[in-house]
């Protein structure tokens, strides 16, 4: 399920057992929900995405989400956009609170194995307009499992491109509030 990837335009290194602790490596597993089949639910409190499927089940992805609770997404987008090997700019906020790390990416990153989103990202829209919230791989896979982020949600690069696949634009994504029930 971790093996390494080598039919990309850039290798994805395989997943080793002491990067990510065990509970954090996909898996299906039962989740009641209200939710549709189809829809993401994001746990932040938990460190986990949820794609849900039939029959009170999901595939349960864990995640690394923004390292204080302010800088997260909370409420209801869809996936607007969908992209392989996206570029990456930081945004103000995140130039303007860390300039020494920010500021000379202020051009931002061209696709590739060391950009920070990974092989995948998925682009969350609220009323039509980008959110600036993804969900999208990473070169740090230690981070799964912690706040860690900017606000976006992270997953392994083997699991962004899993659920990349499986999902099509116009997919429905519930960020639930820190401490909340699943939706």
């Amino acid at each position: 399920m971790y093996a390494p990837i080598d039919t990309e335009p850039f290798p994805i290194p395989a997943i080793e057992p002491d990067q990510v602790a065990p509970e954090f490596l996909r898996r299906e597993v039962s989740y009641r929900t209200r939710e549709q089949p189809g829809t993401i639910v994001v746990d932040p409190a938990e460190r986990y995405a949820y794609l849900v499927l039939e029959h009170g089940r999901a595939l349960r992805y864990g995640i690394g989400v923004g390292k204080e609770e302010g800088f997260n997404f909370r409420g209801e987008a869809i996936i607007a956009r969908k992209a392989e090997w996206p570029g990456w700019r930081p945004t103000p906020d995140m130039i303007k609170r860390e300039p020494e790390r920010y500021g000379p990416l202020r051009e931002g990153l061209p696709g590739g194995s060391g950009n920070p989103l990974g092989p995948r990202a998925l682009y969350l829209y609220r009323n039509g307009r980008d959110t600036y919230y993804r969900l999208h791989g990473t070169v740090e896979p230690w981070t799964i499992g912690t706040m860690v982020s900017s606000g976006c949600v992270r997953l392994l690069n083997q699991d962004i491109i899993d659920l990349y696949r499986r999902v099509p634009v116009g997919t429905r994504v519930v960020v639930l509030p820190a401490g909340a029930a699943p939706a």
